[in-house]
């Protein structure tokens, strides 16, 4: 019996136990099942072990199904894939990837013909028809091998504001925690005064011992440097390169959250954008905040960006992002992309003509200035809360609301809060906390932790 199980953003598993080639051609086969003859995929794949042959399999899969199939010629970024989905008009786009998760996992996304992360009402589709069908398989398939990086630069290259940039000597260092972001940013760049270094840009499947997640603990070294050598910013991409974080002068570490919060008011302000703001049940409340200056709509989803991509297809969606550092923005592909993020930033920059730190100042005293931590809390087994096993009150505030529709919120009478939500590809428990002042969340956050190991 497999056990296979499409999470918050697709199937992921550790290699050689569930994630095996027989499995991941039974997934292929059901997503064939899905679509049926006639239709049309693209498939890519990461820098992680095997990916490439895993892709190949699934490719193989869907063309002796009858479906015609476009084969990335190289690694590429999850965003890549998503954007040839789009470009070219598929009908669904397959990533070989575990974005951020340890070396040891490897994992399969779905992309819907827009672009965006398939809802749950697709893996559903096609969780209900794993196994239902012979596996068919070609070995000699009928499919296409592209270079569908091209097309993705071009795009960026017209997206960003080039002639903002062209004259700007920014110094810029991407960490790409050897991952399939890579040396792209290069490309996109050529023809400006910005001076550009990379780290971790070498293809290492074993991520150096680590896990390519741009959390801040694993950014010692992009914040060295960026203090040592004077980098005007620092931005790290995930393993796939959907997600970033940032460093900014003097080696300060930019959250995600704080990311969001800047990308919507440039967007907004200096490009003159319309547009809502979505964020995740884990999101910070200064978005409420920036929202409420702004006059715009403010929307608010479960955790996974396959919820935020469902508004941006049908909403008038300014940006929309998730605690974790994926953030996806109008007049692109309704997604993810580290990449564009990143840039945008340094176009913020330029409009303003301001450093990082200078414009994050800015926005902090304006909205307030909010501290979010989050803590990943392993488990022996699964374990999910229920609201009667929580307190009324937290640290001597009492808890004004709770919002349980993913995982659990409980937010204070002082706009603190603390979360508690399962992950739902790994045995662990993430905790979140926010407060406006680092003690206080770095409280919250080991009163949280009690009371999990308590109900263990």
């Amino acid at each position: 019996m497999h056990k296979i199980k499409f999470g918050t953003d697709g199937w992921r598993a550790i290699i050689g136990e569930d994630y095996t080639f027989s499995n991941v051609m039974l997934v292929a086969q059901a997503v064939a099942d899905y679509l049926g003859p006639g239709k049309k995929a693209a498939v890519g794949y990461d820098s992680r072990f095997m990916s490439c042959r895993f892709a190949e399999l699934v490719s193989g899969v869907l063309s002796a199904n009858g479906i015609e199939v476009i084969l990335s010629d190289r690694i590429i970024p999850t965003p890549t894939l998503s954007f040839t989905v789009k470009n070219k008009k598929l009908d669904l786009g397959i990533m070989i990837t575990a974005s951020h998760n340890p070396a040891e996992y490897n994992g399969f996304k779905l992309k819907v013909a827009s672009g965006g992360a398939a809802g749950p009402e697709v893996t559903r589709e096609v969780e209900k028809r794993l196994g239902r069908s012979k596996v068919k398989y070609s070995s000699n398939p009928n499919i296409k091998r592209e270079n569908l990086i091209r097309d993705y630069i071009k795009f960026i290259r017209a997206y960003i504001d080039f002639k903002k940039l062209k004259a700007k000597k920014f110094k810029l260092l991407v960490d790409a925690m050897y991952g399939s972001g890579d040396s792209y940013i290069a490309e996109i760049l050529k023809g400006t005064g910005i001076r550009l270094e990379f780290i971790r840009n070498s293809i290492n499947p074993s991520f150096g011992g680590g896990r390519p997640e741009p959390l801040e603990e694993n950014l010692k070294e992009l914040k060295q440097r960026v203090r040592k050598d004077g980098f005007d910013i620092g931005i790290a991409l995930d393993g796939d390169a959907d997600r970033l974080s940032a460093v900014g002068p003097g080696g300060i570490f930019i959250h995600p959250q704080k990311i969001l919060g800047l990308l919507a008011l440039h967007l907004n302000q200096d490009r003159g954008w319309s547009g809502g703001i979505v964020k995740t049940i884990a999101g910070t409340t200064m978005i409420d905040h920036i929202a409420k200056f702004l006059g715009v709509k403010l929307y608010e989803t479960p955790v996974g960006f396959k919820y935020i991509s469902g508004l941006m297809e049908k909403d008038d969606i300014l940006a929309g992002g998730e605690e974790a550092g994926g953030m996806g923005v109008k007049g692109y592909i309704p997604e993810r992309d580290g990449t564009v993020s990143g840039l945008l930033l340094l176009e913020m920059m330029a409009y303003r003509n301001k450093t990082l730190r200078e414009i994050l100042d800015l926005m902090e005293k304006q909205f307030g200035r909010y501290y979010y931590l989050r803590r990943d809390l392993k488990l022996k087994k699964r374990l999910k809360p229920r609201r009667d096993d929580l307190p009324g009150e937290l640290l001597g505030r009492k808890v004004v609301q709770v919002k349980d529709y993913d995982g659990i919120k409980l937010i204070c009478d002082d706009e603190s809060w603390l979360m508690f939500r399962a992950s739902g590809t790994e045995a662990l428990m993430r905790l979140y906390s926010e407060a406006l002042t680092l003690k206080h969340a770095r409280e919250l956050l080991a009163l949280g932790e009690k009371l999990i190991r308590r109900l263990r």
